[in-house]
């Protein structure tokens, strides 16, 4: 087991009717926020109405930035940037998923610095400042509500980067998973893929003796696996959105990390179609993941077993212990392909005439992942893997 220093001081307020209480939550950090979402659901199923009324009875002044997209772009992050510097927002309110938050993040950064905050995702500037950001969760999948993560898309070239510190960690996350009710299956599906594919990057890794956070791991696979049938199939059961909502969080505040080395490959190859293509990235990750296990899971047989026979109840094959491996690999594949998610790039609609392209932006700051390091060609091979 690794060194490792753990803290993670997002509060977390689970539960019923929590989003009632955003406006005293928000207060101590100033007086003036950016209310940052993205379309127009949280006006549509009432979300939105709760969260101004807690906020004007708190004695909040509430500025609007809504707008934000699937895999946010620095267009928009800009915009809040100037908004922040030119109203004196004292503090960031996202109201939304994944993206909402990193897009928050992203402008609490660069509304405490005079360059460009792209300058973050090149690794040319260190965070050491930012407005302090609140959240809603209405999507779980990122787990960015307390993660010290965020990305963001640069239209110009259609880059895909992240950059993170612990500093961008939100300074609260409120999570009810009755918000998760009116979720359309896809996002919901593409969430928990999501949320498993943060979990396994942790899970494979080359560290030795990890027992305890090897069993996590493995248990909050299997939460999510046991109760995704149930979210899709009953999408207002409470008890199984709270398991899931829960997982979700779980699987990216950095807990399940401790003691390990992740590999993160497969999010970084990811991260190349969901900013050419615009796909979900959850629905990106359930067509690489597949292909990555089946690249690299000689390099570590024993661990591809034990996540076969663990989460996915493969039996031992002591005559053939690599059919073992590979079938924990097929069942997790037909498990995504079960909750409606795409398995191949074909599936995506994507050919091969940008492979290359691809793997060279994916590498261009040198090979990807710690598991197994991928260079240009070995990415080549994994989306030819995924095809």
């Amino acid at each position: 087991m690794l060194n490792f220093d753990f803290q993670n001081k997002t509060k977390i307020i689970f539960g019923k009717d929590t989003e009632n209480r955003v406006g005293q939550e928000l207060k101590i950090y100033g007086k003036k926020v950016l209310l940052h979402f993205g379309g127009g659901s949280i006006k549509k199923y009432g979300l939105y109405d709760k969260v101004l009324h807690s906020l004007q009875e708190a004695g909040i002044v509430v500025v609007e930035l809504g707008g934000v997209e699937p895999n946010p772009k620095l267009s928009l992050v800009n915009k809040g940037i100037e908004i922040c510097k030119s109203e004196n927002i004292d503090s960031i309110l996202a109201v939304g998923g994944g993206s909402v938050i990193d897009s928050a993040k992203a402008i609490g950064v660069g509304a405490k610095y005079d360059g460009d905050v792209w300058d973050f995702c090149l690794g040319k500037a260190e965070v050491k400042d930012t407005l302090p950001v609140g959240v809603i969760l209405t999507i779980p999948a990122a787990g960015s509500e307390s993660s010290s993560g965020s990305v963001i898309t640069k239209e110009e070239g259609l880059y895909k980067k992240a950059f993170g510190s612990p500093l961008i960690r939100p300074k609260f996350a409120i999570l009810n998973p009755e918000i998760t009710f009116t979720l359309p299956k896809y996002q919901t599906a593409a969430g928990i893929v999501d949320m498993m594919a943060h979990i396994m990057e942790r899970y494979f890794t080359n560290e030795q003796n990890v027992d305890l956070t090897d069993r996590l791991c493995e248990g909050t696979l299997k939460a999510i696996i046991d109760n995704a049938s149930t979210v899709l199939e009953t999408p207002d059961d409470y008890d199984a959105r709270a398991e899931i909502m829960w997982a979700s969080t779980i699987a990216h505040n950095d807990l399940l990390s401790t003691g390990r080395m992740g590999d993160w490959a497969s999010h970084n190859i990811e991260h190349e179609l969901s900013g050419i293509y615009d796909m979900t990235h959850g629905a990106g990750l359930a067509i690489i993941f597949p292909a990555w296990m089946k690249y690299v899971y000689k390099h570590d047989l024993s661990r591809f077993i034990q996540f076969a026979t663990r989460v996915w109840d493969v039996p031992m094959s002591f005559d053939d212990p690599q059919w073992t491996a590979l079938e924990g690999i097929n069942r997790m594949e037909s498990f995504f392909k079960s909750l409606g998610m795409p398995t191949t790039l074909k599936d995506a609609g994507i050919t091969e005439d940008r492979y290359e392209e691809m793997a060279k932006k994916a590498t261009e700051f040198g090979p990807q992942g710690n598991f197994i390091k991928l260079e240009k060609d070995d990415i080549v091979n994994i989306y030819k893997l995924a095809k």
